[in-house]
């Protein structure tokens, strides 16, 4: 498969062919570790009710669906990005 790589690929890719990786020691320990961050980045502990235009519900459900996830969580990610300030809109 011959794939054009973007810039950041191309970083990568070169990193690893000039042998700048380096494995973990404790590799079962270091992926808990990260399990674990995540697990608390991503827990829903609070409930909300907002109303929505429908067009808008429509367009977000089938935006969820298209990344293979549900439409509530899908929501729920876009308002954990945006008040972190990584949010930026795919353009395909």
């Amino acid at each position: 498969m011959d794939r054009k790589l973007n810039n950041e690929e191309k970083i990568l890719l070169e990193s690893f062919e000039n042998d700048e990786w380096k494995s973990i020691p404790d590799k079962e320990t270091g992926i808990s570790v990260y399990k674990e961050i995540a697990s608390n980045t991503l827990k829903k502990d609070k409930r909300i009710n907002i109303r929505i235009n429908s067009n808008d519900l429509l367009e977000l459900k089938r935006k969820a669906m298209h990344e293979g996830i549900p439409y509530q969580t899908f929501i729920s990610s876009i308002l954990h990005k945006y008040v972190n300030n990584k949010y930026a809109e795919k353009t395909d």
